[in-house]
């Protein structure tokens, strides 16, 4: 008896629909045989399949069964298709009778019988919601990730018996109602808080700017002086994200299995902070089977590398292209992937090796080859896709003192992002009906029309081009950068203030 059973393959964040034939001769040698390019995993679900079944109390049947998962020609990954072989076995060997109109089975299977969290859920989830009236039966663990798309009847499956029940009508699994994505306002801080950070009063602009555009920030100075504590201030400035960045964030962190069990969607903006070792797959994305790296987990958040110079060239030179275009794509001899990643970059450098160079109290140890060595490993595109370029210079013992720190006139995260969360709303009002959310993603299309100057601002910007001898990219990402100034300032048009405070952030040698 020949069955189809529906599923998906997620390639990347593309949603393919998989038809799971299951066929049961009554003649021919007993066998279990999967076929349609499925790799490993995939090969592995005839144990997980077959000791699930008999686990739960289901006969296997010991005759030849052969798994076709179509279109043959799409390499299948994961263990994500356990649980719709297990029901067509069921239905193709006569232990269940039923019909399925509009249903997808998705799932990885315990040798219990148990269903295990499944990456892609909320994938599915979009993907079905384009079918009249579609109903999913996926884990429960996972199913809440579903129930933020509307339209999909979602089905949280315990076990294999329970859906066996289910489909029996002796035990209905009662579907999950449809969960509005609630965005929280509140006020979180993150690992430390403004002012906490002694000084820095132009860091912390910088860093504010940087927030409300979604702009690139590069601090450079001694070791100690406040570059990490002020990275790690970052995400309690920025504000939650949009129900429809929410979803964007959730789908990359779906489709790599990064969602807690019992997840439904992501609020808050991810915070990256990779080792210095981190591999280049790692960063940028890819392996055997392609997967988002970190510069896609950081999509629509902020992507922080601290020691900037410490990670391999050949691994930053990797990040230029998703700089600029805000996605990534990942080409393999069997096919290629596209992954998002517009995130603000946020890096931490030494002046030099040891650090001291500059300093106005520790003499630095570096030689002038050990100094030209290190900032070589900082190649000049990469600089030229930073928009804002900061001195985190050493503090004045003064101002570390406790009554100094506890003055209450220092900028506080809250403050702070009141701020950004003003700017970031201009911005949304000013890019509706596109797919852009801050400045830093426009386009030089887009740059020429929301980053209107005044007659000053255009002379004063001409005259800073002529002398430091901007390139293209430069000039646009000055713009980019006074237009989130003048967003700070409430101000329709671009002025010269707002301009010359651009400028003054802006790597000049």
């Amino acid at each position: 008896m020949l069955v189809k059973i529906n599923s998906i393959s997620n390639v990347g964040l593309e949603t393919i629909p998989v038809d799971v034939e299951v066929d049961v001769a009554e003649k021919g040698f007993p066998g279990f045989t999967i076929v349609g390019l499925a790799s490993k995993a995939v090969e592995e679900a005839r144990e997980r399949v077959k000791t699930a079944m008999v686990n739960s109390g289901f006969d296997f049947p010991p005759k030849k069964i052969t798994v076709n998962l179509a279109p043959a020609d799409l390499p299948k990954d994961g263990a994500a298709y356990d649980l719709p072989i297990a029901i067509g076995v069921l239905i193709a060997s006569g232990q269940l009778e039923c019909t399925f109109s509009n249903a997808f089975f998705y799932g990885e299977l315990s040798l219990d019988g148990t269903l295990r969290p499944t990456r892609g859920i909320l994938l599915l989830a979009l993907f079905a919601n384009r079918t009249s009236d579609a109903k999913i039966f996926v884990p429960k663990p996972s199913a809440p990730e579903a129930t933020m798309v509307k339209g999909v009847t979602v089905y949280p499956v315990g076990t294999l018996t329970d859906l066996v029940r289910h489909i029996n009508e002796s035990s209905p699994i009662k579907p999950l109602p449809h969960d509005i994505i609630r965005i929280d306002e509140e006020f979180e801080s993150g690992e430390s808080d403004l002012k906490d950070v002694a000084g820095q009063e132009q860091a912390k602009r910088a860093l504010i700017i940087a927030a409300a555009g979604g702009h690139n920030l590069l601090m450079w100075g001694p070791p100690g002086t406040g570059k990490t504590m002020l990275a790690r201030a970052l995400p309690g400035i920025l504000p939650p994200l949009s129900p429809d960045e929410a979803l964007e964030v959730t789908r990359i962190y779906s489709v790599s299995g990064l969602l807690s069990p019992g997840t439904s969607i992501l609020t808050k903006r991810p915070f990256r902070s990779p080792h210095h070792g981190v591999s280049a797959a790692g960063l940028i994305g890819g392996g055997s089977s392609p997967q988002p790296g970190e510069v896609s987990l950081a999509h629509l958040g902020v992507l922080f590398l601290d020691e900037m110079p410490e990670f391999s060239r050949s691994v930053l030179e990797g990040i230029r292209q998703p700089m600029e275009d805000g996605a990534v794509e990942i080409v393999r001899v069997s096919g290629h992937v596209k992954y998002p990643a517009s995130f603000t970059l946020i890096a931490a450098i030494n002046p030099c090796p040891c650090g001291y160079l500059g300093h106005p109290r520790r003499a630095c140890t570096c030689t002038q080859k050990m100094i030209a060595k290190y900032r070589h490993r900082l190649s000049g595109p990469i600089l030229d896709r930073i928009d804002l370029t900061v001195l985190v210079a050493p503090v004045d013992v003064e101002k570390l003192s406790l009554t100094r720190q506890a003055d209450t006139n220092n900028l506080t995260s809250r403050q702070a992002k009141s701020m950004v969360v003003k700017a970031r709303a201009i911005q949304s009002k000013r890019f509706i009906g596109t797919h852009m959310y801050t400045n830093s993603q426009m386009k030089n299309r887009d740059v020429k029309l929301f980053g209107k100057l005044t007659v000053e601002a255009e002379n004063f910007l001409k005259l800073a081009s002529e002398k430091y001898d901007f390139s293209a990219r430069s000039y646009m990402r000055l713009i980019k950068v006074a237009r989130t100034i003048a967003d700070l300032a409430n101000a329709e048009t671009i002025l010269p203030v707002h301009m010359a405070e651009a400028l003054q952030y802006k790597q000049l040698t």
